[in-house]
């Protein structure tokens, strides 16, 4: 059984900081890319950040410069520091997992239940 646990979300002034937990259980970790979306109310769910199981990392041009994905393979955890927020940060920010498969065979994605992000003052 494959879990996601989100964790560490809140609600902060803006300017503040947040660091968002995701906790993995049931996959390989080390071979799972890893991300962060999230979605306001009334809109669509936007990536946020990716850092695949190689390491690499991408970014939502809004987010660049503010938040930094990392993992931890040894804790099968991925974080999102989350700096200098922002009102229009505010949203439900779900963790991915995703393992790329080779030979045609469809990749594997799954999704924790969500922590809420309010940025307000």
């Amino acid at each position: 059984q494959v879990q996601l646990v989100e964790s560490g979300g809140g609600l902060v002034q803006p300017g503040g900081s947040l660091r968002l937990s995701c906790a993995a259980s049931g996959i390989i970790f080390s071979i799972n890319d890893m991300g962060w979306h999230r979605q306001a109310p009334g809109k669509q769910r936007e990536l946020v950040a990716v850092i695949t199981s190689g390491g690499s990392t991408n970014y939502a041009d809004s987010v660049k410069g503010r938040f930094t994905i990392s993992r931890d393979n040894a804790k099968n955890t991925v974080y999102l520091q989350m700096n200098s927020l922002k009102p229009e940060d505010t949203a439900v920010y779900y963790c991915n997992a995703n393992r790329r498969r080779i030979g045609g065979l469809p990749s594997q994605n799954y999704w924790g239940q969500g922590t809420q992000v309010t940025v307000s003052s």
